[in-house]
């Protein structure tokens, strides 16, 4: 493909965003960077390590370690995507676990680890060619990029698929009103902290795909991706 674009997909938990965003990846020859998988290691660190614990998180303690936490992400050609890794360690099942889940916005709220991660999520889309998804990727990390798209879907929706996705891996001990409990809190946290709270950036195009099939919103976001190229 002649020219490349940034592409930068943000929106509520649970929106699919990482799902069309690998897709449009793997169509285009693009790069793919899942940052909420960034959060979520830093948050997994944070348990292992006791700064995260009885539903708080020590912030001093973990920025203290943040120098110690080393993210990559290395593709699996078995998976057809790339894989986070903690400190040369594959963490990407363990990082979708509902007790990172109940951790993650609180972690995304310090500003010590967004600027950390921001800074190597900007290094990342550089040269771009991008595909990268989050919660402030079309207002802080890339707020030039070409093509900015922002997932929704009414909170009920998102904690079903969530439930069904945690019982697909065998996690039965999780109740749905606990995945809609988590999602509804994440929502408030996420747009509600100080440091790059969630919003649709103003040149942003809403995706609600509350009543989409995963072909239907892919050929409809693909569309989108084609007229900027």
């Amino acid at each position: 493909m002649a020219s490349k674009i940034t592409i930068a997909i943000d929106g509520f938990s649970s929106t699919g965003k990482s799902t069309v965003a690998k897709q449009l990846a793997k169509e285009l020859g693009y790069i793919y960077v899942d940052t909420g998988a960034m959060y979520r290691t830093v948050a997994l660190y944070a348990l292992q390590n006791g700064f995260a614990k009885d539903g708080e998180v020590e912030e001093e303690k973990l920025i203290q370690d943040l120098s110690k936490i080393q993210i990559d992400f290395k593709y699996n050609n078995q998976l057809g995507f790339s894989e986070v890794y903690l400190n040369g360690v594959n963490v990407e099942t363990k990082i979708r676990e509902m007790e990172v889940s109940s951790y993650v916005s609180k972690v995304a709220s310090i500003s010590a680890v967004r600027q950390k991660l921001v800074a190597l999520q900007q290094e990342m889309g550089k040269s771009k060619g991008i595909v990268m998804d989050g919660r402030d990727i079309g207002t802080v990390v890339f707020p030039n990029a070409e093509l900015k798209l922002f997932m929704n879907a009414s909170a009920k929706t998102r904690a079903q698929r969530r439930f069904d996705e945690l019982q697909a891996k065998g996690n039965t001990e999780v109740s749905y009103d606990e995945v809609y409990e988590n999602v509804v809190e994440r929502d408030t946290l996420d747009t509600t902290r100080a440091d790059s709270p969630l919003e649709m950036a103003k040149d942003a195009i809403e995706i609600d795909n509350s009543n989409l099939s995963r072909e239907e919103q892919f050929d409809k976001i693909l569309s989108l991706v084609k007229a900027k190229l």
